[in-house]
């Protein structure tokens, strides 16, 4: 039981671990883009909440993954 607890912890902390780092690097390339240029802030806005729902989708695949180890 310990160990389904401990597979269960390790499977969501590096199932997020990547998602994380690439929802800031996203936000943080758009927020430089932004700041070069203003006035693409609508060019940049739509495709990167893409990018971040697709980099948070794998994090909730981790999560489900958690909940299905026994």
């Amino acid at each position: 039981m310990e160990s389904a607890m401990m597979a269960k912890a390790v499977a969501i902390g590096l199932g997020s671990l990547g998602p994380g780092l690439a929802i800031g690097f996203i936000g943080a390339k758009a927020m430089e883009s932004i700041g070069r240029n203003p006035e693409s802030t609508g060019k940049i806005l739509v495709p990167m909440l893409l990018a971040a729902a697709f980099a948070e989708a794998i994090a909730i695949y981790a999560l489900v993954i958690a909940f299905s180890i026994k």
